[in-house]
């Protein structure tokens, strides 16, 4: 019988890893990437004799495929995705095709905000007790830790992007942390195609399986109400009380499942912020769901420091405290960054807007902000919207030059805050990008 042929879009690490692990499993692989590819996804490829291109896509070898999988960050409107789907050729993303592969208990996370939080603090506290990897939008491609590691569980963090090409995909367990506008830009400024995409990670899901969700976000409960899902619900709240679930009560987080309840206390959490007590309940519903034990749970709720770029504290200079948040890459995540901040700010932000809605920023701009620096190549919809806020609002592009500015405007018990509410790929590479270069001009003060 004659190999199937996949062909891999987009040679970063979910498209190095699907051909890897599609090689080892017998597929003929080819990778094609439109831009260039990095050295080191170019040395493995060639190591383990991948064929492969870069900076264009050969239509002849890219169209006779069985199976295409294709990187996140490629949209559908691209002439080449259009023609493989009028030829039929099936689509999926990494998380679909690695998950044939596996009998592992899959733990899924998406959201827009809190995701990789949540997806760390749920790997940090399963990892103290079970064989366990951390994949999907995060560290290693999922498919090449299978190809290596075969743990019989995987935490996922999954994107929107990841969902919209997934076929049979099934977490056993799921969480949607959040879903508030975010990528419009991808979704034709649709609100409601972008929640659907969301919603994509329980559309497998039987009885048996769950769908840990937060009971305070009238997106998500509105949706539900008019979809029912299969699922097993496990809501979690900060006001109300459920039977089955997690919530708060006198600064104690208390989770039911079938009768059996945990409570910790809120107190000796490391990170701060409400979200974060939420993020601690939907990660502490997972471990709880997998018999971790209430000790184990609350001792890594206490000695989780969080992740890098999420509102890190890089360092005090002249008593005056840089955070880098530059992972908030949409307004949600800069209102919570905002809402946290106790003392007169600076903030840093702009980059590449997704049709964003600043209104919700407003309370918190008249309240905490006291100058704003915008890092962007195209900055006017700042300006329009909080040039009257504030009495100091200055245009930059580069990020040594905001620091700099934000180090002149800052005064002794005021915080500096990176928190762009944007896209980074106007001026950066990445968020991580964006953000190590922060910290970087932030140490060469």
């Amino acid at each position: 019988m004659a190999k199937q042929r996949l062909v891999i879009l987009g040679g970063g690490e979910s498209g190095v890893g699907t051909a890897l692990l599609g090689k080892a499993k017998g597929f003929e692989v080819f990778v094609s990437d439109k831009n260039k590819i990095k050295e080191k996804y170019k040395d493995v490829l060639i190591h383990h004799e991948i064929e492969w291109e870069e900076e264009t896509h050969t239509e002849s070898k890219i169209l006779n495929a069985n199976l295409v999988m294709k990187s996140p960050g490629i949209p559908e409107r691209v002439p080449l995705v259009k023609q493989l789907r009028e030829q039929g050729v099936p689509i999926v993303s990494e998380i679909e095709f690695a998950a044939k592969f596996t009998q592992a208990t899959l733990v899924g996370i998406t959201g827009s905000n809190g995701k990789t939080t949540t997806a760390s603090l749920t790997h940090h506290i399963l990892k103290q007790e079970l064989e366990v990897g951390l994949a999907g939008n995060i560290g290693d491609s999922f498919a090449k830790q299978i190809l290596e590691k075969n743990y019989p569980n995987y935490v996922l963090e999954i994107s929107s992007f990841q969902l919209d090409d997934i076929v049979g995909f099934k977490p056993h367990i799921a969480i949607i942390t959040n879903i508030t506008p975010d990528h419009l830009d991808r979704y034709n400024y649709e609100f409601e195609n972008y929640i659907t995409s969301k919603f994509r990670i329980a559309e497998n899901q039987t009885k048996a399986d769950y769908l840990i969700f937060d009971a305070d976000d009238p997106v998500i409960v509105d949706w539900l109400e008019k979809h029912p899902v299969q699922s097993t619900l496990l809501p979690f709240s900060l006001v109300k009380k459920n039977k089955n679930g997690a919530y708060l009560e006198n600064d104690k987080i208390i989770i039911t499942i079938d009768n059996n309840s945990i409570d910790m206390s809120t107190k000796d959490l490391a990170l701060e912020g409400k979200h974060n007590i939420k993020n601690a309940m939907a990660a502490s519903t997972v471990a709880h769901l997998l018999r971790i034990r209430k000790q184990t749970i609350r001792e890594s709720l206490e000695n989780f420091h969080g992740v890098e770029h999420r509102l890190e504290n890089v360092l005090k200079i002249n008593k005056v405290q840089y955070i880098n948040d530059s992972k908030a890459t949409n307004v949600n995540a800069t209102y919570y960054a905002l809402e946290s901040m106790d003392a007169p700010t600076v903030w840093i932000v702009g980059g590449q807007d997704k049709g964003n809605n600043y209104q919700e920023l407003f309370p918190f701009v008249n309240e905490k902000v006291k100058a704003i620096i915008c890092l962007g190549v195209d900055n006017q919809k700042l300006m329009e919207n909080f040039s009257s806020m504030v009495d100091v609002i200055i245009e930059t592009q580069s990020m040594s030059e905001a620091v700099k500015i934000a180090y002149k405007l800052a005064e002794s018990g005021d915080n500096v805050l990176l928190s762009p509410a944007c896209a980074s790929f106007d001026l950066f590479e990445n968020y991580e990008d964006r953000g190590r270069q922060f910290k970087e001009a932030v140490r060469n003060l």
